[in-house]
């Protein structure tokens, strides 16, 4: 993958436009990147629910359209690389931004838009949300691990902090896909690989399950983490929703960590099941 080299004019503009109010420069605005989940369970327009719900508005960037249902995913109609572009550029340029969360993606083009707005909006903090690309006849033109390499190879080293399984960096690093890493720990290779903090659920020696935050210059913070009756990437989608708006506010990373966990634990409790497939958060603490 070629370097991704930030536009030297956008930082210079950012700076201008969030001093021209002090109103505006002093709100908490999230931007949501990600595919459009029209079942509610993860991703938008629900994480722009779960942000007004912790007091910020949030801008929002589609990514790509499902056609689901809550037993899973039909299909998925992908928007174009420049109308990504547009959206994310377009709301950048106008809003005081605070922090970007990037869900799942689906192929290196899009990535690599999003991986120069992350280079143009370094000073941003990034919640990257990492998950595998599922197996279906609308991604049979994609090489699945050309998706993977470009995520790792571009976004990872710009993100403030990866949430994902480490079921899934063990699956990539036996694929060759974290093979620039010398790491043999598939979580110390993702921090090799630049991503400032990881965190993910790992199974306790009790039967159950917590989070463990980790970086290079830290051995680790751990929280109990529940099991639940939600698909693991939307708990993760709801976990990374919640810190964005965390680190929004300005939090240092360890304290929007534990508020995420704490506001995620509560309203894993809340389940509904409102079709034939899988249950779904309610995203409310009551």
């Amino acid at each position: 993958m070629d370097a991704i080299v930030p536009n030297p004019a956008i930082p210079l503009l950012f700076f201008v436009c969030s001093m021209v109010s002090p109103l505006i420069s002093s709100l908490s605005l999230p931007l949501i990147i990600g595919p459009h989940d029209p079942t509610g369970a993860a991703n938008l327009p629900v994480d722009a629910v779960i942000c007004a719900g912790q007091g910020l508005p949030a801008g929002s960037v589609i990514t790509a359209i499902h056609i689901q249902d809550t037993s899973g995913v039909e299909t998925i109609q992908r928007l174009s690389p420049e109308l990504i572009d547009d959206q994310a550029r377009c709301l950048l340029e106008d809003m005081a931004i605070s922090a970007i969360k990037i869900g799942p993606q689906y192929d290196p083009e899009t990535i690599a838009v999003l991986a120069q707005i992350a280079a143009d909006y370094s000073t941003l903090p990034l919640v990257l949300q990492l998950t595998t690309p599922p197996s279906m006849p609308d991604l049979d033109d994609l090489d699945p691990d050309d998706t993977l390499g470009a995520m790792l190879d571009l976004l990872v080293p710009q993100a403030s902090i990866v949430i994902m399984a480490p079921r899934q960096a063990e699956q990539w690093a036996q694929q060759g896909l974290m093979s620039a890493a010398s790491a043999a720990n598939p979580i110390d290779a993702l921090l090799e690989l630049g991503a400032s903090h990881v965190l993910s659920c790992q199974p306790t020696p009790h039967a159950g399950f917590s989070l463990t935050l980790q970086s290079a210059e830290s051995g680790g913070r751990h929280w109990p983490w529940p099991a639940s009756l939600v698909r693991p990437d939307d708990r993760d989608s709801l976990l990374a929703t919640l810190l964005v708006c965390g680190l929004a506010r300005g939090l240092p990373m360890v304290e929007a960590c534990h508020q995420a966990v704490t506001t995620a634990t509560t309203m894993m409790a809340h389940t509904l099941h409102p079709g034939m497939g899988q249950h779904i958060l309610r995203h409310t603490t009551s």
